[in-house]
């Protein structure tokens, strides 16, 4: 095994970060060696900023934007704060004062750069009570939501949005005090409570809750990977243009119904993460982040690198201590307020080089190691996995990385950074490539084993046929993709035709080989276990704000008639 070479000798200073060789090392690879200095700096430097941030504290104490500012009851008085370095004037504005700025209702600067704060009766605030705020700047004003809102409503009839007041006279009675989490290897069931219902409708937290978790339980799964958790203002988004990022989205329902869902799975020994969104933030200014305080550069990157072209969204700028505060209590919140196990980190590689990823193959590791990383979210990505797992040590983090960057999923203490576990994402674009250029009977076994197993010995995986990806409008699912439009007509279990035979034949050994292959980790999108048809399309202008494409036809899987019956039962039975 090859060792650092002088030329990659380490200096005393950045001893404490060696990486460790031998058998337990990272980085036994001989061909990350001439990269080592490169990979310690990185590691050195995301040190340096933990302990910037943390000053000393515990990482809860330094971790507190979501109880430094927002609105919070003090015994008999209010205290409302809010994190605005470039406005003038912040009054909060609420039916007691028609919805128009008074001085009774305006914050003050404190001594803080950049904090306001405004101190009020009991009588002011009430449960469910509306209010938002009037931000003024040199230059303008507007309205805007509190950023660290932790409940927000829109009007079904004006379609304004407006931060709520959510303090019920008894809090959420926990019924699962102590849960931990299955030992057992991470068997994840993806799914977005919105389109969880057969019906076309939206469905809700306690909805999810009644119905999807005991077929979950049923199908043996073990780990709900709940999407669309944070408040985002466009429901076609599938969750992904989040604006409130403390705040779960009203639409399903309330937070302690979140709290209900989340007690419910506990109750029945499933594991529940949330797929958190902090790789970038919807533009929208009134209801969203952007230009918050006049500016476009408070959370993020200002002029053309904090805008995302392709994703039509914000980027964070992660070298800003208060938006590293923001984002790293937004994970403590959702930890301690929802008792959720931990995350999957939505986008990860858009976050660690500044072009994003995007239009690269990243066939060389010389692609990982040069300047268009960037460095402040790998050190936000150190953090945040320190964070989690100082939280609980049973706490999960998933990384969704599409560039294989090494070591992402290995621990510090090895060179790595930090997240448990990273999406094996190349093994579904394999089977849909197979599918739709190459013959069945021309597979390549050998090329389709390399894949399969193809992750570094460290890093652990999580591999899957389908998530909610590979489904949505522009493409379909692996039982659509399989049967075209036969799917409508084939489907029974009389149908012996060849067509039909192989498509079902093909969806259990695809999955099947995938799963026994699996390193740590196998995953499925809701209702893609029997094989749902067609594809994923939320209500849109363009389908006539349809839900006949965004929700679940359960009915499918319990008629025996239908070889979605035997899908189902197939695949309880493979992962058992």
């Amino acid at each position: 095994m090859k060792r650092c070479s002088k030329g990659h000798s380490l200096s005393d200073k950045n001893r404490a970060d060696r990486i460790p060789y031998g058998n337990a090392g990272l980085f036994d690879d001989p061909w990350l060696e001439p990269f080592v200095e490169i990979i310690q700096s990185r590691l050195s430097k995301a040190r340096k900023t933990s302990q910037q941030f943390t000053q000393g504290r515990s990482w809860q104490s330094a971790a507190d934007y979501h109880n430094r500012f927002g609105l919070h009851r003090s015994g008999k008085t209010w205290v409302f704060r809010e994190w605005a370095p470039n406005a003038t004037g912040i009054f909060i504005l609420c039916p007691a004062n028609q919805w128009k700025p008074s001085d009774d209702w305006a914050l003050t600067r404190t001594g803080e750069a950049g904090i306001f704060e405004g101190r009020f009766p009991e009588h002011c605030f009430a449960h469910k009570g509306l209010y938002r705020l009037w931000m003024v700047w040199d230059g303008g004003e507007s309205d805007r939501i509190p950023t660290a809102a932790t409940r927000v409503v829109q009007d079904p009839g004006t379609l304004i949005f407006n931060a709520q007041v959510w303090a019920p006279n008894k809090a959420y009675h926990w019924q699962t005090d102590h849960f931990i989490p299955p030992k057992a290897p991470l068997l994840v069931y993806e799914a977005h409570p919105g389109m969880a219902l057969e019906e076309g409708r939206i469905g809700t937290w306690v909805e999810f809750a009644e119905h999807l978790l005991p077929k979950i339980v049923h199908a043996g799964y073990n780990t709900l990977l709940l999407m669309a958790v944070q408040e985002h203002p466009y429901y076609g988004s599938f969750g992904y243009h989040v604006s409130s990022f403390f705040a779960p989205s009203s639409r399903f329902g309330t937070p302690d119904d979140l709290k209900y869902l989340i007690d419910m799975a506990h109750g029945m020994d499933i594991r529940v993460l949330v797929d958190i969104v902090h790789s970038h933030s919807v533009k929208n200014e009134v209801e969203g982040l952007s230009r918050f305080d006049g500016t476009d550069f408070q959370f993020f990157h200002g002029k053309d690198r904090g805008h995302h072209k392709l994703w039509d969204s914000r980027c964070f700028d992660y070298g800003k201590p208060q938006v590293l505060n923001f984002l790293l209590s937004n994970l403590r919140f959702f930890m301690e307020e929802f008792r959720v196990d931990g995350f999957r980190f939505d986008g990860v590689t858009s976050m660690l080089f500044h072009d994003h990823g995007l239009g690269r193959d990243f066939t060389r590791y010389a692609d990982y190691f040069g300047d268009d990383v960037d460095q402040d979210a790998l050190n936000y990505l150190f953090m945040a996995n320190d964070l989690v797992h100082s939280i609980s040590s049973r706490a999960i983090t998933i990384a969704e990385d599409v560039s294989g960057y090494p070591g992402l999923a290995a621990p510090k203490a090895v060179g790595g950074t930090g997240f448990d576990l990273r999406f094996a994402m190349g093994i579904a674009d394999m089977w849909i490539r197979l599918l739709k250029e190459v013959r069945d009977e021309d597979w390549h076994l050998g090329t389709i084993w390399f894949e399969l197993i193809r992750h570094r010995t460290e890093e652990k995986t999580i591999s899957y046929v389908e998530c909610h990806d590979q489904a949505l409008v522009g493409d379909q699912t692996l039982m659509m993709r399989l049967m075209g439009e036969r799917i409508y007509t084939g489907m029974q279990i009389s149908d012996t035709s060849a067509e039909t035979l192989r498509a079902v034949a093909l969806h259990k050994m695809i999955r099947l080989v995938t799963l026994g292959t699996a390193h740590k980790g196998y995953l499925t999108f809701m209702g893609n276990e029997f094989g749902h048809p067609e594809w994923v399309d939320f209500p849109s202008p363009g389908n006539g704000y349809s839900y006949t494409y965004a929700r679940r036809q359960w009915s499918l899987k319990y008629d025996p008639t239908l070889y979605y019956c035997g899908l189902f039962e197939f695949d309880r039975q493979m992962i058992a």
